[in-house]
């Protein structure tokens, strides 16, 4: 039986593509997930899914970091990224972090259809004619690579940090104790090659994404 977790904070579109899913495998089961923690719970739960479709807009996610976060963990699963979010230079970024294809949130039926098969046979998949790649510098490399380690609860720290919170506030959040936010820090900072927390935000921000002008299905 085929397994799927669509992730993205919009109930209409995890509506749309759990019927397109529902029409192309009938017996398939739908994960859903609306936040970067539930979909860290779902694949911790369900490590053998087909197919994700991510968005990289979604709580916590972060931009590019979500992606990152996946692909270190989960290296065989293969990411179709979902953004209503479809410049180019964002397609081509999502390819060349690790995703199978690129949906945008525009797609008709047909084409999510047509999107979902190719990248379920191990093809790339985007709908935009892409310009000549772009290198990733060395400093993006270091930091994808650096959130690829990062344990789930490392990951939330850090998005937290990002948001502007100090530690005890991302303490009462995850209810735990600030010595456990300092110790998750120094490890974070040891994995992303920084010193400081102004030096991790940096480093995270340019991962992040400015959301979309509309989100229109």
């Amino acid at each position: 039986m085929a397994k799927f977790i669509v992730a993205d904070d919009h109930p209409l579109f995890r509506n749309a593509i759990a019927q397109v899913l529902g029409t192309l495998f009938s017996s398939a089961k739908i994960i859903e997930a609306s936040d970067m923690m539930s979909v860290q719970e779902r694949l911790a739960e369900h490590p053998d899914t087909n197919l994700l479709l991510l968005d990289l807009h979604m709580p916590g996610a972060f931009g590019f970091g979500a992606l990152a976060f996946v692909r270190g963990h989960y290296p065989d699963m293969p990411v179709l990224v979902v953004s209503a979010n479809d410049k180019p230079e964002v397609i081509q970024r999502s390819i060349e972090y690790g995703a199978l294809g690129f949906l945008p949130k525009s797609s008709g039926m047909d084409t999510i259809g047509e999107a979902i098969n190719t990248v379920l046979r191990g093809q790339k998949w985007h709908s935009k004619e892409m310009p000549s790649p772009t290198p990733v510098s060395e400093d993006e490399q270091r930091i994808m690579a650096g959130i690829a380690t990062l344990t789930p609860q490392q990951y939330l720290v850090l998005t937290m940090l990002a948001q502007g919170l100090l530690n005890k506030q991302i303490a009462y959040d995850l209810d735990v104790t600030e010595a456990t936010i300092k110790a998750h820090m120094t490890a974070i900072f040891r994995k992303l090659g920084v010193r400081s927390r102004t030096q991790a935000v940096l480093a995270i921000s340019r991962l992040h994404l400015d959301p979309p002008e509309t989100e229109d299905l």
